[in-house]
């Protein structure tokens, strides 16, 4: 069997190239070309200093033992390790590239060139990895849209008392899921590639049903494994469409998986605020419906965050690993989740203040968060290309 393997290196005008390696049967360069732009961006957002990169290969995980897994990424390695390097490329997990595949591309590395560095995050605890790092897209999405929330309301509203819909199961939506319950909002649903599963109670998701939702992602189970708890499982549907009344919409977990119709419905749900954990969680046309609604009703309307934005805190934390990596100190969960806060915090303010320099809203509007995003990383790299004199 041959598989053909790409690392894009996009742009490195703020930092080394970074951006994670993908295992999937989907992967050319194509995409891997358009996921490393959006990177780019995504990045710059962060504050750090990050370039914008992404790699992987054509090679599917599924089907294949631990030991055919491993040697792919021995042979993987082999080749992409005279293209990286802690202060060049630093690459990190992606889909079907998770801590374990991470460690035996390290151990390669490490092997092939004969020194130890912080060449990959998402490393293991005890070989220079961060705290944090696997809790930080789900936790950094939450803290985005809890700024989100108190802006529109005037600090007045938090996550407290709301009704959340996510979707999605895996890392991204369970810490998420826990940091709204930890922030005193009802968790209402969850879904798999099979379905949604939708809490029947007021209490919605509690941490101990997202404990058992971890174990069955483990086994490779479906969410079905829960149905007759607390909750209902509605085979090929989406939450969104099922969840009835909710104040928050969190996609977190794929690509393209909020259209216009559910957009609408979203609305009609008396829906106030969405933001993407997943990459591109919604559809050109679902994005339309948000910024429609926006501009047409002012100091009522909806808020959209775009997923270069929200879910950044992933990315964001790799950055932390690599400072960490860079002074050869481990900080604690206590120092790196403050750092997180900062960061997340720091975006929102950027896209805000962006989105009203550059997209003045009329009188009441809300301003556009996907456009501050947008102009906002767009102008910091091409900044500093300028200066470094990339043109004139």
């Amino acid at each position: 069997m041959v598989n053909n393997g790409y690392r894009v290196q996009f742009n490195s005008a703020l930092g080394p190239y970074k951006g994670g390696l993908r295992f999937h049967p989907t992967v050319n360069l194509s995409v891997l070309k358009f996921l490393g732009f959006e990177q780019i961006f995504k990045n710059a957002l962060t504050g750090l200093n990050m370039g914008g990169g992404k790699g992987g290969a054509d090679f599917n995980p599924k089907g294949k033992s631990d030991n055919e897994i491993r040697k792919f990424c021995v042979a993987f390695m082999r080749e992409l390790n005279k293209h990286i390097g802690a202060d060049t490329d630093v690459p990190a997990g992606d889909i079907g590239v998770s801590g374990r595949e991470i460690g035996w591309l390290f151990g390669t590395y490490r092997a092939q060139r004969g020194r130890w560095e912080g060449v990959l995050t998402g490393k293991g605890g005890s070989w220079g990895g961060s705290l944090i790092r696997p809790e930080a897209t789900g936790y950094g999405l939450v803290y985005y849209v809890d700024h989100m929330i108190k802006y529109a309301t005037g600090g007045k509203e938090s996550f407290a008392g709301k009704r959340v819909a996510i979707s999605g199961s895996g890392n991204v939506a369970q810490y998420a899921a826990l940091k709204v319950i930890e922030l005193g909002g009802t968790v209402v649903s969850m879904s798999d590639s099979k379905g949604s599963l939708i809490a029947t109670d007021e209490k919605g998701f509690q941490p101990d049903h997202i404990s058992a939702i971890a174990e069955i992602k483990v086994q490779r189970k479906p969410l079905t494994a829960l149905e007759n708890h607390p909750f209902k499982y509605v085979a090929g549907a989406r939450p969104w469409k099922e969840v009835g009344k909710v104040d928050v919409a969190l996609p977190s977990a794929t690509q393209n998986e909020v259209d216009e119709e559910e957009a609408k419905v979203l609305i009609d749900a008396g829906c106030k605020f969405i933001a993407e954990g997943s990459n591109m969680g919604c559809t050109i046309e679902a994005i339309e419906v948000f910024e429609n609604h926006r501009r047409a009703n002012k100091g009522d309307a909806i808020w959209y965050a775009p997923g270069k934005a929200a879910n950044a805190g992933g990315v964001a934390v790799s950055g932390l690993e690599m400072a960490q990596n860079s002074q050869r100190l481990r900080w604690t969960s206590e120092e790196v989740d403050e750092r997180l806060k900062g960061i997340m915090k720091d975006a929102f303010e950027n896209c805000l203040a962006t989105a009203k320099e550059y997209v003045t809203p009329a009188e009441g509007e809300f301003p556009s968060l996907v456009a501050g995003a947008n102009i906002a990383g767009f102008t910091k790299v091409a900044a500093a290309m300028r200066d470094q004199g990339d043109w004139w």
